[in-house]
């Protein structure tokens, strides 16, 4: 590790050149011009980090541009659940010395907090910023471009992470992703993200609602809360206590704000409390809509992989929400695969998520991840098997899907569509999550219409006519 000089995140509501150590008149001069083209891999919190770092890139006089234009820096953002991930990285570094091999490549995000060294190796890598540094950014692009540092690797040890960075998506969706959660105490034998990530922590409530209100200021009429851990939002900034301030006492403050639309985007089943739920089901701007990881359906499966509820738990959370809210999207992570995974305990899992009213899966094909627990497991399961066991669950999936959205032919709901015209054909999403279709009007773009939904399509949409508004 090289040393650089020490340096506080700025707050996401300072701004401007001037407001840090680095942006004064001068750095920012020095950096405009200097094109940054930046690759997320991975989860939606990963591509809510990677725009909080676009502005403050921004902010400091660096011009951002398309990953695939030519740029003086590529940034990466990485992912390292799966295997398929660090592969996508490397993959990513060749593309981006194509377009400019005279430019400085930059690797941050999980794979690079987990295997720095082996990112370093790769030919064509600059630098390797770890889950620290990653928002420390800028300051490490101006050491570079001043020739003050050669590059190399600069990842702390995990367990001394030590703040919290508040973090919205903004320019890229209609939707915006409020990061309200980091982190993770659960250990879960197949994970690497507490290894990636550190401590479970979040910043307060109050914090929390200054960072919704500039994500709101932005025009967008839906705000999904994402995280690692998300309904594990109440401990302090450097993880180590919780504050007196839980998910629910979020949503609650978080209904109060203008803002039309609030999803939560995943929440753990023994984190999904009874009032939760109810809460959900009261008010006006929550929708119906969950995604609970479950990850197996056999409760030996669910031991093995350190999870902290059984099927029964996961079966009464899913009956509350349905006794409430009919009408409820529900969504389920699932794992096949797993070391030591029996054909009797993979039955299990395809027969009680075949019965239980949800509405899609998403379906991970195990991959053994190192310095988890789950490699020191025997019996690993070969991988023509779990493939197979994947395929099967993803054509139950779009059964599901298909069912859930075959009940609501010929009823109306609220629907915000997107900006992105296909084939002459937009799309949106409804209250409940059902993937909708019209004709592409762009006056309807980032705007919640009330829609009829027509007719199901066996290709994950359903065809719907705009309700005509009565003056």
């Amino acid at each position: 590790m090289f040393s650089v000089p020490s340096f506080v995140p700025r707050s996401l509501s300072e701004g401007g050149c001037g407001s840090s150590i680095l942006t004064n008149p001068y750095f920012c001069a020095m950096n405009y011009g200097r094109k940054v083209g930046l690759y997320t891999l991975g989860c939606k919190l990963n591509f809510t980090e990677t725009s909080a770092i676009a502005r403050e890139l921004q902010d400091e006089g660096f011009e951002r541009v398309d990953y695939d234009s030519i740029a003086d820096y590529y940034v990466i953002n990485t992912c390292s659940v799966t295997e398929q991930a660090d592969k996508k990285c490397r993959n990513a570094v060749r593309q981006a010395l194509r377009r400019n091999p005279e430019a400085q490549v930059v690797v941050i995000g999980c794979y690079a907090q987990l295997k720095p060294k082996e990112i370093a190796s790769i030919p064509g890598v600059n630098l390797v910023l770890g889950a620290s540094e990653k928002f420390q950014l800028s300051k490490h692009l101006i050491l570079l471009q001043e020739n003050e540092v050669e590059g190399g690797v600069v990842a702390g040890d995990i367990k001394e992470v030590g703040f919290y960075s508040r973090a919205y998506s903004g320019e890229e969706r209609t939707r915006t992703f409020l990061k309200v959660q980091d982190g993770c105490d659960y250990f879960c034998t197949f994970c690497t993200i507490p290894l990636a990530r550190g401590r479970s922590r979040s910043a307060t409530i109050e914090q929390t609602l200054q960072v919704a209100r500039e994500a709101a200021s932005t025009g967008v009429q839906e705000i999904v809360l994402t995280g690692v851990n998300t309904g594990d939002f109440g401990k302090t900034e450097d993880g180590k206590e919780r504050r007196g301030e839980t998910f629910f006492d979020l949503i609650q403050e978080l209904d109060k704000l203008d803002v039309p639309r609030w999803r939560i985007s995943s929440i753990e089943p023994n984190l999904l409390t009874d009032e939760i739920i109810e809460f959900v089901s009261k008010s006006e701007k929550f929708m119906p809509h969950f995604h609970i990881p479950l990850q197996s359906g056999s409760d030996r499966m669910l031991e093995l992989m350190k999870r902290k509820y059984k099927t029964d738990l996961y079966t009464q959370r899913v009956e509350k929400i349905k006794e409430l809210m009919p009408h409820a999207c529900i969504g389920v992570d699932v794992i096949v695969g797993f070391r030591d995974e029996q054909e009797e305990d993979f039955q299990q899992t395809y027969e009680y998520l075949r019965d239980l009213d949800i509405s899609y899966l998403h379906v991970f094909t195990y991959s053994e991840r190192a310095n988890t627990r789950g490699v020191k497991i025997p019996n690993p399961v070969p991988m023509n098997v779990r493939r197979d066991r994947s395929k099967q669950l993803r054509i139950l999936s779009e059964k599901k899907r298909k069912a859930f959205y075959d009940k609501f032919e010929g009823d109306q709901r609220s629907a915000l569509f997107e900006a992105q015209e296909d084939e002459g054909y937009m799309y949106g999403f409804t209250d409940n999550y059902i993937k909708v279709r019209l004709p592409y009007d762009a006056k309807q773009v980032n705007q919640i219409s009330d829609v009829q939904l027509v007719r199901s399509s066996a290709f994950g949409y359903v065809d719907a006519e705009l309700v005509p508004v009565i003056v």
